[in-house]
């Protein structure tokens, strides 16, 4: 995965504000925390194509992927549960606001956790 700094700069700025936001380069991209928890992320992956990741929590996995543009994340071979990927061209403003706020309905309820380093 490649960083995508146009779709980190959207999901800046829909987390702007937000306390215990925080952001980190790993698994190849982007990722934005909430209190040390994953959230959300943003890359490009070889062929070019431009893509989100939400962490929407196992629970939420079948109403994610009944979401337009949304895939189950796969990373070498193996299946990352409760991770969607989700294509840049189906998520406007407000597709990438209702996103979020699945994310953030799972990642709030997680214990807040110190980051390694600042990234």
């Amino acid at each position: 995965m490649a960083y995508d700094e146009e779709l980190s700069d959207q999901l800046r700025e829909e987390l702007e504000g937000i306390m215990g936001i925080s952001e980190k380069r790993m698994m190849g991209g982007l990722c934005f925390f909430l209190d040390g928890n994953m959230l959300a992320g943003a890359h490009r992956i070889k062929s070019e194509e431009a893509r989100f990741m939400f962490r929407v929590g196992k629970d939420n996995e079948v109403e994610a992927l009944g979401r337009e543009g949304a895939e189950i994340v796969e990373l070498g071979g193996r299946r990352m549960g409760g991770l969607v990927f989700v294509a840049a061209e189906v998520c406007d403003q407000a597709a990438l606001r209702e996103w979020i706020s699945l994310s953030m309905s799972f990642v709030a309820g997680l214990p807040a956790k110190q980051l390694k380093g600042k990234g």
